[in-house]
């Protein structure tokens, strides 16, 4: 099969073996979801809802936290790691949000990736999530999976393989199949060890699975 008949049969099974295909890290408001995607840089997403709990408390809203010291954001958020340059990036992003949107997050992909702190990958994620907009979020298990699977052959640059990904994934399906290979790459296709090829429900279709028998 092609890589667009290939990407259908894994959108179909993923689905199934994970019905429910929401973003893991928690938020009730677009730019609570901005920050966070900022912290989880090199952090898991559990240690950032849980940092986030007192950044929130303190900084309830866009215009609270536009007027903290990137020092006082930094305070808190420093256990998600690169507290400095993530603390910083905050503060110039939600001063531009208060500054030029009227504390709102823009629903506009370019406008999203012109915020300081936010790259293609945080701004597909907001317009997926928040805005419900066609998006492809490539995180690291998006881009390892892809390439077992072999819906793109060796690509490993997050651009490119956003590119690759548009041209073979129905565009109302790419963010929900992102984040179901976020769930599967961490329970079955995994990193760290070696993945568990004999319960994943891409076997027999998967490059990476064919190779290793």
């Amino acid at each position: 099969m092609d890589k667009k008949e290939l990407a259908a049969v894994c959108i179909e099974r993923l689905k199934k073996e994970y019905p429910l295909a929401d973003c893991t890290l928690d938020y009730d408001h677009a730019w609570q979801l901005l920050v966070e995607v900022r912290l989880a840089a090199q952090c898991t997403d559990a240690r950032v809802n849980v940092v986030v709990q007192d950044l929130f408390a303190k900084y309830p809203s866009v215009a609270a936290l536009a007027d903290a010291e990137p020092e006082e954001i930094e305070e808190i958020v420093r256990p998600c790691g690169l507290g400095r340059s993530k603390a910083r990036d905050i503060s110039a992003c939600m001063r531009v949000l208060r500054d030029k949107y009227g504390c709102r997050v823009p629903d506009d992909f370019d406008a999203l990736l012109a915020l300081p702190g936010v790259g293609r990958k945080s701004a597909n994620l907001i317009m997926g999530d928040v805005f419900g907009k066609p998006a492809i979020v490539t995180d690291t298990h998006c881009i390892r999976l892809c390439n077992r699977i072999g819906l793109v052959d060796g690509i490993k640059e997050p651009k490119k393989v956003e590119m690759a990904l548009w041209k073979i994934i129905p565009p109302e399906e790419g963010s929900d199949f992102c984040h179901r290979l976020v769930y599967h790459g961490r329970e079955v296709c995994t990193a760290r060890t070696k993945p568990y090829c004999e319960r994943c429900c891409l076997r027999d279709i998967c490059r990476f699975a064919a190779e290793n028998e």
